[in-house]
């Protein structure tokens, strides 16, 4: 009973590992409550060097419950842990036929990459805002956000198609991007700080037009230095510049 209750999973990345887990897990018990597997992770893996080296995630999952049909009984030796709370940001809900399509595309999406997932849209400061809610949202997310940041384009590029003047649609999970914009604004400190200790510019890591934008409105009330993009996309970044002593 022991090696049909726990299942290992690999994968590019924890989240993805997790779902291997999951997967197999509902193969074996077909109607598997998810909330039942109780995960450890045993390696976040490695990228290696140009893919030398390179290393999956490798993920545990053993059923804390199994399920009635399968004949069997509770496993009373573990708990399920509590789900953790979402501290992402209410927003006050959306109505009308723009939300509703929101809602109903980036589930479509959700479903597609394997996430059992819930979308909530509500009307942010300068427009939609579609916040995931669920498991395993480290899948969406990916790596420094690359892959939310891609199905964020494709809702808007499905839901505003034609509509050149529509405030762009903003997809969130588990408060990602309030976290990302304050590791960018303590990135630019950072860089500023070496440039002025050094004298020479100091370039980031390559991100996208939207960070690159929070990067320069975090420097840009500064005198003693001035930022600038360089390098062509995917691969652009922001050049932080000391500026010169005022004579």
């Amino acid at each position: 009973m022991a090696g049909q209750t726990s299942a290992e999973g690999t994968g590019e990345t924890v989240g993805e590992a997790r779902w291997a887990v999951t997967r197999e897990l509902e193969r074996r018990y077909p109607g598997l409550d998810r909330e039942a597997i109780e995960f450890q992770v045993l390696s976040e893996g490695e990228r290696g060097l140009m893919g030398v080296g390179r290393e999956p995630a490798r993920v545990l999952g053993r059923l804390t419950e199994v399920p009635v049909s399968s004949g069997a009984t509770k496993l009373p030796e573990r708990r399920a842990k509590p789900r953790p709370r979402s501290t992402t940001p209410s927003f006050p809900p959306a109505t009308g036929p723009e939300a509703e399509r929101v809602s109903e595309v980036l589930g479509a999406i959700c479903g597609g990459i394997g996430l059992n997932a819930t979308v909530v849209v509500g009307t942010g400061p300068a427009g939609l805002v579609a916040t995931v809610e669920g498991d395993d949202l480290g899948l969406l997310i990916g790596k420094h956000g690359h892959t939310i940041d891609a199905v964020q384009y494709l809702v808007n590029a499905i839901v505003l198609r034609g509509q050149e003047d529509a405030a762009p649609v903003i997809v969130d999970a588990q408060d990602y991007r309030r976290r990302r914009e304050t590791v960018l604004r303590e990135a630019a400190e950072r860089a500023a700080k070496e440039a002025c200790a050094t004298g020479r510019p100091v370039s980031l890591e390559p991100m996208s037009s939207a960070e690159r934008k929070i990067v320069h409105l975090a420097l840009q009330g500064r005198s003693d230095v001035a930022t600038e993009s360089a390098g062509k996309e995917p691969a652009r970044c922001v050049v932080v510049v000391p500026s010169p002593p005022s004579e």
